[in-house]
């Protein structure tokens, strides 16, 4: 079910965001949607290659594991 979220942006960030907007033949809202799928599936996710890369290598790999059994002990410090 599609939800609605409101969102407070500068009128430069609006002008740009509608600019873009009508550039693909988008609606601001459809364009705003579009964005964010393809910024957080860019960022926040990786694909099958990039994994088995990430898995590849053995030093991060080991580095990982140290730091969750370091996190599942309680030998960290939140830095603010």
């Amino acid at each position: 079910m599609a939800k609605t979220i409101t969102v407070r942006v500068d009128n430069n960030t609006y002008s740009m965001i509608k600019s873009a907007a009508e550039g693909e033949r988008r609606t601001i809202s459809n364009f705003i949607e579009y964005a964010t799928i393809h910024y957080v599936l860019g960022e926040y996710y990786v694909d099958d290659i990039e994994m088995e890369e990430i898995r590849k290598d053995k030093v991060l790999v080991k580095n990982l594991m140290s730091a969750s059994e370091k996190i599942a002990k309680g030998r960290y410090k939140v830095v603010e």
